[in-house]
């Protein structure tokens, strides 16, 4: 066979060869070093106090311990007792009852009072006016009230309206009727410069031209607010809410110190039977189950709001 009508096979196609990663700039890497060692403190810090105390206590809530002696399991024993003692069952309705007057009652009055100061002059000096409760120790705060609704006929306000009107008012913080709506007006009014602050903060964001747009069209205040200050402050009023009822269910300082609720049934809440079967009836087992169980209702009220907020929180895209 000549050279000329000799066939050349095709030679094969190499494969061809996996690109090379690119090479992470040097600049990143030491970037990512300088995060890693800023973040290693406070990963640390939430590892040690947090992270460690929860898991701690989930595993100490399915045990039998007196802080001192060898801890014996008893498995769900502790949450069976603290669902079927009706002592628990009180401090439950009762810490709901603080959030059902605070929430809506304090948030109610918050928005009105940002809604008064909005565009007045001076407003800052009202914000540091209202705000001063928040930073005053809840100590002091409690003292102050406990003079005011405290001392039975005799204290400041009770005194006040007998010598005014000749009626005598009831024992606010000894009533059991009474105690919880005590205990409202009292975290009301501690927590209200917060909330304002905040609904000042989410009136000036709301764009000028829908509010002129508004009177343009012959709005009214009311017409105003409805459709125009409520539905722009939503994602606001959603925050605020959460962080009012997470606060509510939390109520212990103002609690512990303006009332005696080892004396007063009416003012016990869950954190307080926390405290009471952990630090003085030494029970860590049942404290922990407590612990555990209202840390399951904040997750579930949480959640319901958070699957609530998408049928009334506008956010503006």
């Amino acid at each position: 066979m000549s050279a000329a009508t000799r066939t050349t096979a095709p030679r094969r196609a190499r494969p061809a060869r996996p690109a090379r990663p690119a090479r992470e700039p040097l600049w990143r890497r030491r970037d990512r070093r300088w995060a890693v060692l800023f973040l290693a403190p406070q990963l640390l810090a939430l590892l040690v106090f947090l992270v460690g105390p929860l898991g701690y206590a989930v595993v100490l809530s399915f045990m039998e311990w007196d802080g001192i002696g060898d801890a014996t399991w008893v498995g769900l024993d502790n949450f069976r007792t603290q669902l079927t003692d009706p002592y628990f069952g009180r401090a439950v309705w009762n810490t709901v009852k603080i959030g059902l007057i605070t929430v809506p009652g304090g948030l109610v009055l918050a928005l009105l009072l940002a809604l008064a100061l909005h565009g007045v002059r001076g407003r800052t000096a009202y914000r540091v006016i209202y705000f001063l409760p928040v930073v005053t120790s809840s100590v002091a705060v409690s003292v102050i009230w406990q003079m005011i609704l405290g001392g039975g006929t005799d204290g400041i306000l009770n005194g006040t309206v007998r010598d005014l009107f000749g009626i005598t008012p009831p024992d606010w913080l000894a009533d059991p009727t009474w105690v919880v709506p005590a205990i409202a007006v009292v975290t009301i009014w501690s927590s209200l410069g917060l909330n304002v602050v905040i609904f000042l903060a989410g009136l000036a964001t709301i764009p000028p031209s829908l509010t002129e747009a508004a009177r343009i069209d012959g709005a009214g205040p009311w017409q105003m607010l409805r459709s125009v200050t409520l539905p722009m402050l939503s994602p606001t009023v959603f925050f605020t809410v959460v962080v009012s009822v997470i606060s509510s269910f939390q109520a212990f300082d103002l609690v512990y110190v303006l009332v005696n609720p080892d004396h007063n049934e009416g003012a016990q809440t869950i954190v307080y039977k926390v405290y009471q079967q952990g630090f003085r009836e030494f029970h860590f087992g049942l404290s922990s189950a407590a612990a555990l169980l209202l840390l399951l209702l904040t997750l579930v009220v949480t959640a319901v709001q958070f699957k609530a907020q998408k049928r009334f929180v506008h956010y503006e895209s």
